[in-house]
């Protein structure tokens, strides 16, 4: 599931080419979900790898991960599941 989470999440990237040539590359709907790199090959790596640094940190602290094409990255409580 976090696999195709990330995939999807990927697939939702935008990038641009900034005023001093490098890439910045953002997944609009997770904040602070970012990378500037100065190819884009290297601005798509350090955006997922930024997106998994944010999916676990968020995990950790019991933030609210946003639902990418229907998948669900938040624990289910013991109420949701009865």
């Amino acid at each position: 599931m976090l696999s195709e989470y990330i995939e999807a999440a990927m697939g939702q990237a935008e990038y641009s080419i900034l005023e001093d040539n490098t890439f910045y590359g953002t997944i609009p709907r997770l904040k602070g979900v970012w990378a500037n790199e100065a190819t884009l090959s290297q601005c798509q790596h350090e955006l997922q790898n930024a997106l998994e640094g944010w999916i676990l940190l968020g995990l950790h602290l019991h933030h609210s991960i946003p639902l990418i094409n229907g998948i669900d990255l938040n624990p289910q409580t013991h109420s949701e599941v009865a």
